[in-house]
């Protein structure tokens, strides 16, 4: 999964992970072994996740298949606020739940870290993810420190109300023809609904936007060695110009913070027409847009294919509980559960049992006009080209970049080329 970007109260943290991680606390027990049978003596296990994983019922069901755990599921309204928790309570060497969800794009930092995390080999989970997603989670040396959750692969989320009162098609496969399979296209189609005066944006959030455009993108901010590529790369400003071009010039944007409350708000207020929809989009779109008639699904995403988020589950070295929790992360991240975790969520499964599966490919969501959101969503996985290199500062460095969006696009305290500047002298400083 991904959501919202802000790096407050994170320096102290950072710091002491990025100078002395394994001083700043106590030391780590041993990590678990093999999973295998736990034991039935009474237990209580954490688990801390952020937004929407769709584990609610999943957890009751676990609890009645194994009457000897108690589960306390903590969840963070959004990644920041989980991340910084993480970073807070690792360098504190405690206070970790048993099992703590991490985002793709916190991951690589993490992976420094090998040693704060049980690892999380085992045969009986081998094979069971996409191989990109397991790699992603696999230190040099071979420690595995997160088991899969779902992936991000990207579709368009429209209101097709909206469009209909703008004279343009509503219908799915109407719409993943207007809107194309290019930016250029895209931002075409909104030149039209603009055009039409009818009073709601085009789309939500620059930021939003040019989160699914970079992550098209091989290597946006750092080589593999490291270096530092993100004030040089012209991809990067041409991605930056042609969003804010978009949003001020053509005024295509609702000129929201995605994840601020305005944001939230603007489902109700239908303040915008579409929206980049990764999979696990859908439960929070349900959730926000409540009540409102219209939203639906297009089977398409300009630039071809693109994957945004997608989240793992660790088990901290730090907690007391890691047999137990290893157990249950396993059972949560198998490919039966992870389906009816995209039946509640729309958190679409990266294992590839769950990718075939009938049920899964069967799924259509009610609240999307019965769209087959199943097999559109296996077809937008098909379309995701090779995963972009996310290294060590890509959290801190995308960070900036969405600060940069947004003083021009929500904000409008600066204009895109004084932001810029600011987004080089924020890039400089790391």
């Amino acid at each position: 999964m991904k959501f919202p970007r802000k790096l407050a109260a994170l320096s102290a943290s950072a710091a002491c992970l990025t100078l002395a991680l394994s001083g700043c606390g106590a030391d780590a027990p041993k990590n678990a072994g093999p999973t295998g049978e736990t034991g039935k003596e009474p237990v209580t296990l954490s688990l801390a996740t952020f937004n929407e994983f769709g584990y609610e019922n999943l957890l009751k069901e676990y609890e009645t298949l194994n009457p000897n755990v108690t589960i306390q599921h903590k969840k963070a309204a959004t990644t920041n606020e989980a991340r910084d928790n993480l970073t807070t309570r690792l360098a504190a060497g405690s206070g970790l739940s048993d099992i703590e969800a991490i985002e793709v794009d916190w991951l690589s930092e993490l992976k420094e870290y090998p040693d704060q995390f049980v690892d999380l080999k085992d045969p009986a989970v081998e094979g069971r993810w996409l191989e990109w997603k397991t790699e992603a989670a696999t230190t040099q040396d071979g420690h595995l420190i997160g088991y899969g959750t779902d992936s991000g692969p990207e579709a368009v989320c429209y209101n097709g109300a909206l469009l209909e009162a703008a004279g343009m098609p509503s219908d799915r496969e109407s719409v993943a023809k207007m809107l194309g399979t290019t930016w250029d296209s895209y931002f075409d189609a909104g030149k039209k609904f603009a055009a039409a005066g009818t009073g709601p944006a085009w789309f939500d959030s620059a930021g939003a936007i040019y989160q699914g455009m970079s992550n098209q993108m091989s290597k946006a901010y750092e080589n593999e060695d490291g270096t530092v590529i993100a004030a040089d790369n012209p991809e990067v400003k041409e991605v930056y110009t042609k969003v804010l071009n978009a949003s001020t010039k053509d005024n295509l944007s609702a000129h929201l913070g995605q994840w601020s409350n305005d944001w939230v708000a603007g489902f109700q207020s239908q303040k915008f027409a579409t929206t980049l929809c990764p999979g696990w989009m859908l439960g929070v779109i349900e959730g926000n847009a409540a009540g409102v008639a219209g939203w639906d699904v297009a089977n398409v995403f300009p630039g071809g294919g693109g994957n945004w988020g997608g989240s793992y589950l660790t088990v901290p070295s730090q907690g007391k509980n890691q047999a137990e929790a290893k157990k249950l992360a396993a059972w949560l991240t198998a490919p039966e559960q992870q389906i009816k975790a995209f039946t509640a969520k729309g958190t679409f499964p990266s294992q590839v049992e769950a990718l075939t599966s009938e049920e899964l490919l069967g799924q259509t969501n009610a609240f999307f006009n019965n769209a087959p959101t199943g097999k559109i969503f296996a077809e937008r996985a098909k379309a995701v080209g090779d995963s972009p290199f996310k290294g060590p500062k890509f959290f801190a460095i995308n960070d900036a970049m969405q600060q940069a969006l947004t003083r021009v696009d929500v904000d409008k305290s600066d204009d895109a080329e004084s932001s810029w500047a600011k987004f080089l002298t924020a890039v400089k400083s790391l």
